[in-house]
């Protein structure tokens, strides 16, 4: 018989969710508590993960928080070296922290491309460098990207954050490749229009304008829901997938 304990259970497991104040990155990290890892949540400022802390512990979790600004150079490095150091194994990340700036391409400004290329980007590489090295001297190893629909069906108005999560995709896959000897297997979800604070714009334009605006993002004609992502990146997170690398999973109500 099949433990479903056993394949998606997450006793023992250690859990790096960067950007896990908020939004997708505190629902998937409340989760992978759930399924039994320790789980460090992350946030830019110190006391940024302590509603999340306090709530995984009251409802019996185990949990730690660390912070750091991913746009500084070095800090996706930092981070990874500091949870080692105090967990002493970590197995699992989520890559979830990104940048995102609405601007088309015509009146992109510098700093708002490279604020979106240190978050994005940089950081995944840094976080990469020295979290994948270490999974595979133990033989075992998760990372799960939050990507975005963007990336394959890329709107204008999000130029520079469809690229670099693109192009994140792309270290995934390059990188899965590289490691998928050592039982080390990194994959990406992909979420469509969800529920975070990063609507706030088409919210605030009103409770009619928002609805029409939900009906024509997706077959579903509804926005996800945070939650709604926590299967799939308990999934790509314990013994489940195995055998699955490189690959998307698209989180859109359809396209």
């Amino acid at each position: 018989m099949v433990s479903l304990k056993k394949i998606f259970g997450l006793s023992g497991r250690t859990a790096l969710v960067t950007g896990s104040s908020r939004g997708i990155g505190a629902a998937i990290a409340l989760g992978l508590a759930e399924a039994g890892a320790h789980v460090v949540l992350h946030g830019q400022l110190a006391s940024s993960a302590d509603n999340k802390l306090k709530e995984i512990l009251e409802l019996g979790g185990s949990a730690e928080s660390t912070y750091g600004d991913l746009n500084e150079k070095g800090m996706g490095r930092k981070i990874i070296e500091q949870c080692e150091k105090r967990t002493g194994h970590l197995d699992i990340v989520i890559i979830n922290a990104s940048a995102q700036i609405n601007n088309t391409l015509r009146d992109l400004s510098n700093s708002e491309l490279n604020f979106q290329i240190n978050v994005n980007l940089h950081s995944t590489i840094e976080i990469l460098q020295t979290c994948l090295p270490l999974m595979a001297s133990r033989n075992w190893g998760r990372v799960v990207n939050i990507g975005s629909i963007n990336q394959s069906l890329p709107n204008p108005v999000v130029t520079a954050y469809a690229a670099t999560k693109a192009a994140q995709h792309n270290l995934i896959q390059s990188q899965a490749r590289e490691y998928a000897k050592f039982g080390v297997v990194l994959n990406t979800l992909s979420p469509g229009l969800i529920d975070t604070d990063r609507n706030a714009i088409q919210k605030g334009k009103g409770e009619k304008h928002w609805k029409k605006y939900t009906q024509k993002a997706n077959w579903m004609g509804r926005e996800g829901q945070p939650t709604e992502m926590v299967g799939a990146a308990i999934f790509l997170s314990s013994n489940a997938s195995s055998f699955i690398t490189g690959e998307v999973i698209s989180l859109s109500g359809g396209r």
